[in-house]
Order: C-alpha cells, then structure tokens, then sequence
C-alpha cells in the first residue's frame, strides 16, 4: 500500500485574539458551573452530578490556557522583535 502524499502546500494557520478567546471560553465555563451549583441536590438525585465537574474541570482548563497562551504570544513577539 503506497503512502498518501498531498499535492498542495497546507495553508498558514490562522492567528487571532487567542488570549481573549481562552479567557472567555474558561469564564464561560465557570459561569455554567456557578449555574448549576444551586441545582446540586437535583443533579445528584438523577445523575447528573458529572455536568457540574465537568464545567469546573473546564474552567480549570481554562486557566491553564490561559497561562500557555499568554506565553506562547510572548515568546512569538519575542521572536519578531528580533
């Protein structure tokens, strides 16, 4: 079986607002959590207790994003200024 070779170049990959769209996707993520932390009882009783981990798993997430794509930005205007 022959190896699959593409036959164009593959496109710049896209840069926008990183940080901003981390930092909204981790606040998003912890508000859904706040949401759901008065229905506790009612998620534990059917369930359903992982929607609210999950929420707070993808804040912390979030966080860490943040974190990496604050210095990833950096370390690239580092490499541009020079």
């Amino acid at each position: 079986m022959a190896k699959w070779t593409p036959t164009h170049e593959a496109p710049e990959p896209l840069e926008g607002p990183v940080v901003a769209t981390v930092t909204g996707g981790a606040i998003l993520w912890f508000v859904l959590f706040l949401v759901q932390l008065p229905f506790y009882g009612w998620l534990d009783d059917h369930g359903h207790l992982w929607w609210l981990w999950t929420c707070l798993a993808g804040a912390g997430l979030g966080l860490i994003g943040i974190w990496y794509v604050r210095g990833r930005e950096a370390a690239i205007n580092r490499a541009s200024a020079r």
